[in-house]
């Protein structure tokens, strides 16, 4: 059985204006993982995401770099409940 994660994964540093909600989406999409992105008032991005272990691995690897036009400084990690999510969505 496919043990599934859920996480709320805080991005640090340039990734605003640099379309990382956009490719946040497409890797997710293109990893199998469901969930949310927003850009925050403070300049970082909030992702709800849930997914089986081995393609979130592959996500939160991604979310450390991001896009090209991003300068990801740091990622906060933290465990949340399950949101059903059925696709991933970017949010404001």
């Amino acid at each position: 059985m496919m043990m599934i994660i859920y996480r709320e994964i805080r991005v640090k540093g340039k990734v605003q204006g640099v379309n990382f909600r956009y490719h946040t989406k497409q890797a997710a999409e293109r990893l199998g993982i469901s969930g949310t992105v927003q850009n925050c008032d403070d300049g970082t991005v909030l992702i709800f995401a849930q997914g089986e272990e081995q393609r979130m691995d592959a996500f939160m690897e991604w979310c450390c770099t991001g896009p090209s036009r991003a300068m990801v400084v740091g990622i906060e990690v933290g465990e949340t409940g399950n949101r059903d999510y059925v696709d991933f969505n970017i949010l404001r």
